[in-house]
């Protein structure tokens, strides 16, 4: 099972239509694609794994090891309720926390931040377009869009057998930006309930989310059926209430179109 892979460069050529298409198949039957040629700068991405990873073995890998977490596993303990994850958080807008963070990383980390929110509103573009929306909808629906920034390494662990990296969860939010190192994999996703692996360990995930204050509903021109008196459907939903309603739902959908 490959994961699809989008090129952003192609949404500007002639490919154009090929890869929206994709975009499009990737977002709805996926949830998640692999991006390549995204224009974020490879200095800065070489930068911030080089530093991520000087203040883990300088500062956090010890701690880590001496943490109750990590002594009180072992073969017979099996640790479901835990992560085996070092990390930590830079919120980069509305409000920054750059002070909370390491000082080796309080010029790069905001640098990388403002490239991926750069990719995070191309996406935005792209995936509001191939909804049949305004190009800006999504940018203006998050409403002052917050951004954050999760720095994660997963340590050396003496019985991975007993302890997952990252307990398995689904993400909440807008959209999500992760930067893999490509050296260990350990990234796993599952679909149609089959897990798959394909990633490493250290983990840079950036969230581009709606602002706190924005409002969340369905796009208005997406709502189905829409601007239509309810009574006019109910009297086409009593002639077809009791038939099966995979097929009830696509007949409404020509019908109300």
């Amino acid at each position: 099972m490959e994961i699809p892979v989008i090129k952003m460069d192609e949404l500007y050529g002639e490919k154009r239509s090929e890869t929206l298409t994709l975009l499009h198949d990737a977002c709805a039957q996926w949830g998640f694609f692999w991006v390549e040629n995204h224009g974020i700068n490879d200095d800065i991405m070489d930068k911030i794994k080089e530093l991520v990873s000087k203040h883990y073995e300088e500062n956090m890998e010890k701690n880590f090891y001496s943490s109750e977490i990590a002594k009180n596993l072992g073969p017979d303990k099996v640790a479901s309720n835990v992560d085996w994850e070092c990390s930590f958080m830079y919120h980069h807008q509305p409000k920054s926390n750059i002070h909370d963070i390491p000082e080796l990383l309080h010029t790069t980390v905001p640098e990388y931040a403002e490239e991926v929110v750069k990719l995070a509103e191309q996406l935005a573009e792209v995936m509001s377009e191939n909804l049949g929306l305004d190009k800006d909808y999504l940018k203006k629906a998050f409403c002052k869009p917050s951004v954050g920034i999760k720095v994660a390494k997963y340590p050396r662990c003496s019985h991975p057998e007993v302890v997952m990296g990252l307990r398995g969860h689904t993400d909440a939010g807008g959209i999500i930006l992760l930067f893999q190192d490509d050296l260990v994999p350990g990234l796993e996703f599952m679909k149609d309930g089959t897990s798959n692996q394909n990633g490493s360990r250290l983990s840079i995930a950036t969230f581009y989310n709606p602002g706190a204050d924005a409002i969340i509903f369905p796009a208005p021109k997406l709502t189905y059926p829409s601007h239509y008196r309810f009574q006019d459907y109910l009297n086409f939903y009593s002639t077809t209430k009791f038939t099966d309603k995979v097929s009830r739902f696509q007949n409404t959908k020509i019908v109300f179109k």
